[in-house]
C-alpha cells in the first residue's frame, strides 16, 4: 500500500471503535496516533498520560503540553511498577510488567470514560526487536492501530510531518528503565540519576543519546556525528557525571544503538552505528 492507502486505513481502523483511551507517552508513535484518533473520534478519544519514575520529567511535561496543544482531553495517572517486585528486579521479560501495569491502570479509566477500546502506540518495527510488551497488550485486549496499518517508524516520521506535528523529527525515546542491564535492581533514585545525567547532556546541545547505568560507570551513547563534541566537552561531561554519582564516565564508541543492552541476552539490536 502506499502511505496515503494506510493513511486512510489507519483512519479506517479507528473509526471502527466507538470511542478510544490513548495511552499517551508524547513519543513520534503515540503522537501521531492520539493525533488521528482525536481527529476520526473527536471528543470520543481521550489521552492518558501515566506518570511514573520511569519516564523522563521533561517528557512528562512535554507529553501534557503536547495532547493540551491538540484539544484531546486528558486523564493523568499514577504508574507504580517500581512498587512490582517482578519490574524491580529487571528480569528479561521487566516490559511485560511495565505494559501490563500501564493497561492494568488504564482498563478503569476506559471504563468510567465509557471508552470502548485502549489503543497503543506500536508500529510494525517494534515487531523486529525484543518488546514482551506486546504480550502484555495481548493479554489485556489492547489495540494497535498504526501495526495493523502496516505503518514503520519512517512512515509515521512522514505523516506526522505531513499532518504538521512537532514530534515528526523527534529523537527515539524510551523507558528509563531501558538503562539498566538485565538483573540489575531499578531504583527511584537510579532514574533519577540516568535522568538527570542525560537532561544535562541535552542541555550541552546532545539530541540522540542515551545513559546506560552500570553502577558505578555511566556508559554513554551518543550518535557517532556527536562524538567529537563529546570529547569537546569532556571534562564537563565527566564533572556532570560524578556530581551524579558516578565514579567513571565513559564514551561507547559504538554510538546510540537502539536497545542495544539487548546484546547481553543475545538478541541483536535493532539498530547500531556498527555494523
Amino acid at each position: 500500500m502506499t502511505l496515503s492507502q494506510k493513511y486512510q486505513k489507519l483512519r479506517d481502523l479507528i473509526a471502527a471503535h466507538e470511542s478510544a483511551l490513548v495511552c499517551f507517552s508524547g513519543g513520534v508513535d503515540s503522537t501521531l496516533l492520539l493525533r488521528v484518533a482525536h481527529d476520526v473520534l473527536g471528543d470520543r478519544c481521550t489521552a492518558l498520560i501515566a506518570l511514573s519514575a520511569t519516564m523522563a520529567q521533561s517528557e512528562q511535561r512535554a507529553a501534557l503540553d503536547l495532547a493540551r496543544g491538540m484539544g484531546v482531553r486528558c486523564e493523568i495517572v499514577d504508574s507504580h511498577e517500581l512498587s512490582r517486585p517482578e519490574f524491580q528486579t529487571n528480569p528479561k521479560d521487566r516490559c511485560y510488567y511495565c505494559k501490563s501495569e500501564l493497561l492494568t491502570i488504564a482498563a478503569p479509566v476506559a471504563e468510567r470514560l465509557g471508552c470502548k477500546a485502549i489503543l497503543l502506540g506500536t508500529n510494525v518495527d517494534d515487531l523486529g526487536d525484543y518488546r514482551p510488551g506486546l504480550q502484555a497488550a495481548k493479554d489485556h485486549g489492547a489495540a494497535h492501530p498504526l501495526l495493523d496499518a502496516g505503518l514503520n517508524k519512517q512512515e509515521i516520521r512522514e505523516l506526522s510531518k505531513e499532518l504538521g506535528l512537532s514530534t515528526w523529527d523527534k529523537p527515539q525515546l524510551a523507558c528509563l528503565s531501558s538503562r539498566f542491564p538485565y538483573g540489575t535492581t531499578i531504583t527511584t533514585e537510579r532514574l533519577h540519576q540516568v535522568d538527570a545525567f542525560e537532561e544535562g547532556l541535552r542541555a550541552l546541545g546532545f539530541r540522540q543519546l542515551r545513559v546506560r547505568f552500570h553502577n558505578e560507570v555511566a556508559r554513554i551513547e551518543v550518535e557517532p556525528d556527536a562524538m567529537p563534541r563529546a570529547l569537546e566537552l569532556r571534562e564537563t561531561i565527566v564533572k556532570l557525571g560524578r556530581k551524579l554519582g558516578f565514579t567513571f564516565v565513559s564514551l561507547d564508541l559504538a554510538g546510540f544503538a537502539s536497545g542495544s543492552l539487548n546484546q547481553l541476552i543475545g538478541i541483536r539490536p535493532r539498530a547500531s552505528a556498527v555494523k
